[in-house]
C-alpha cells in the first residue's frame, strides 16, 4: 500500500482563500451586473416617469375619433376630452341607469339624439363603439351649447342634470333675478360635475395640446 500524500495545513489555507476570492469576485460581477441593468432601466424608464403618471392621471385614448367630432361639430377638442373624462374616464362602462360607454350615452338619449340628427337606425349595441359613442355625445353637446347660447356651465349641467332640471333652475334665477352660476346649480352631483369638466378641461388643453390638434 502506498502512503498517502500529506497536504500541510498552509496549503489548504491558500486554497481556502483562493476559494474566497473567487467567491467574492464572483458575487461582486454579479452585483454590478445588477447595477448595471437597473442603471440602463433606469435611463429608458426615468425619463418616461412623468408621462406615465400624466397617462395614469388623466387618460386620453381615441383622440383622433375626437379631433375628427370636434372639428365635424365645432366643439373645443379639450371640452369633449374633459367631458369623456368625466363621464367614463375613457373606459367603455355601463352604468346602473343604463348609460354606455365613453360618454354614458342612455339608450333613451341616443334614441333623442338620432330624432334630432334625422338618423333613422339605432342600435344599442352600437353604444359599445367608440366613433358611435362618441359622435352622439359630440352631437348632443354641442345641441345643449347652441340652446344656452354658448353657455358652457349651462350645457354641461344639462348633460348631467337633464334639459328639464336646468330650464326650471333658470327661471327661478330669473324670477329672483340674479345670475345663474355654477353655485346656483341644486344638484351637488351636477355642481361638482360641471366643476370637474372645467377643471380638466384645462390640463387637456396644456398637457393633450398636440394629441387634440390645438
Amino acid at each position: 500500500m502506498s502512503a498517502r500524500p500529506v497536504t500541510s495545513r498552509a496549503s489548504t489555507q491558500r486554497r481556502s482563500r483562493k476559494v474566497v476570492r473567487r467567491r467574492r469576485r464572483r458575487r461582486l460581477t454579479m452585483v454590478l451586473g445588477v447595477a448595471l441593468v437597473a442603471a440602463l432601466a433606469a435611463a429608458v424608464i426615468v425619463p418616461r416617469l412623468p408621462d406615465v403618471v400624466r397617462e395614469l392621471a388623466l387618460p386620453l385614448a381615441h383622440e383622433d375619433i375626437i379631433r375628427q367630432q370636434a372639428d365635424d361639430k365645432g366643439l373645443d377638442p379639450s371640452l369633449l376630452a374633459a367631458v369623456i373624462y368625466a363621464e367614463s374616464r375613457f373606459r367603455d362602462a355601463t352604468s346602473h341607469a343604463g348609460a354606455r360607454g365613453l360618454m354614458q350615452i342612455t339608450p333613451a338619449t341616443a334614441r333623442y339624439i338620432a330624432r334630432l340628427s334625422g338618423g333613422t337606425a339605432f342600435e344599442q349595441g352600437d353604444l359599445s363603439t367608440p366613433q358611435v359613442n362618441i359622435s352622439y355625445g359630440a352631437y348632443y353637446l354641442r345641441y345643449l351649447l347652441r340652446r344656452y347660447e354658448q353657455n358652457t356651465v349651462l350645457a354641461l349641467a344639462a348633460y348631467n342634470g337633464g334639459e328639464g332640471n336646468v330650464e326650471r333652475w333658470i327661471d327661478e334665477a330669473r324670477t329672483t333675478r340674479r345670475r345663474f352660476t355654477i353655485g346656483e346649480i341644486p344638484f351637488a352631483e351636477t355642481r361638482h360635475y360641471v366643476e370637474r369638466v372645467l377643471d380638466v378641461q384645462g390640463d387637456y388643453r396644456k398637457k393633450y395640446r398636440s394629441q387634440l390638434g390645438l
